[in-house]
């Protein structure tokens, strides 16, 4: 192969080679995360906007995404808006697992041409300017100290205070669904990979795509008869025959049906006070 480079001056996106030659990734997946990285900030990148795109389908293309989840890629939040809404926000990372400031690339007159043998530098994710959980409800402050307290469990989970107030609001949902905090522990520290390199995107994944649903509440009261009547009568309870001392059944002291029909007494009305 023999490399034919124009030097582009604009409308080019810098793709690290960690990402187009990985040998993990699927050619789709490459593809879609090539693409993602090259849109600008705030377009859309559902399932349904890149197979509207794209001739690969959803389900290519939804698979796709779920591996530069994995890869640490993409990370989809769920976030709660000023307004009470609940929103999941995508966050491209071109540099998975790399921290620092972010440098843009957009608009820069001198930016050389990409080289296809250069090792990618370290860069930090562009991603937007993170937008701090509003909600401050009766779960929010326990959810923060969930986060935090997870490097007791594993120090890879110390997350930094970004990611804590990113990923609060989703922990609430879990307590808000009726989920105690040890089970949302358990869920976020179990199995975690030997290579974790995105630990915040592994939990972000997690507490999205495995939230359990809210509890039933307390079933209405069906129409029709009270509940009471629906239940069987309770048998009579026993008493004594004060004819024969015999025990029989019955709501009142008395005889029974033997004694009854001796003495020429009309049975009893209640069928539970027959003997």
């Amino acid at each position: 192969m023999t490399h034919i480079r124009q030097y582009q001056p604009d409308r080019y996106t810098i793709i690290g080679n960690h990402l187009a030659q990985h040998r993990d990734l699927s050619l789709t997946a490459i593809g879609v995360g090539t693409h993602i990285l090259s849109l600008p900030e705030g377009a859309s990148v559902d399932i349904r906007t890149l197979a509207a795109r794209f001739p690969e389908g959803r389900d290519r293309i939804a698979f796709a995404l779920r591996e530069l989840e994995a890869h640490g890629y993409v990370e989809r939040v769920r976030e709660r808006t000023a307004e009470g809404r609940v929103i999941t926000r995508t966050y491209a990372h071109n540099a998975p697992g790399v921290t620092g400031p972010s440098q843009g690339d957009e608009g820069r007159e001198d930016a050389p041409s990409p080289v296809a043998a250069e090792p990618p530098r370290p860069q930090a994710p562009t991603t937007p300017a993170v937008e701090e959980s509003s909600a401050s409800g009766e779960h929010h402050a326990t959810a923060r100290a969930l986060l935090v307290s997870l490097r007791r469990a594993d120090d890879r989970l110390t997350l930094p205070e970004r990611d804590v107030g990113r990923l609060a609001s989703s922990v609430a949902a879990w307590f808000e669904n009726g989920a105690s905090a040890a089970a949302v522990r358990r869920t976020l520290t179990a199995g975690l990979p030997p290579d974790l390199t995105n630990p915040a995107g592994l939990l972000a994944h997690r507490l999205r795509e495995l939230l359990p649903p809210p509890l039933p509440g307390d079933p209405e009261t069906p129409p029709g008869p009270d509940r009471e009547e629906l239940r069987p009568p309770r048998p009579a309870p026993f008493q004594t025959c004060d004819g024969c001392e015999r025990a029989f059944r019955g709501r009142d002291p008395g005889f029974c049906r033997d004694c009854r029909d001796c003495r020429g007494e009309p049975e009893a009305r209640d069928p539970a006070a027959a003997a």
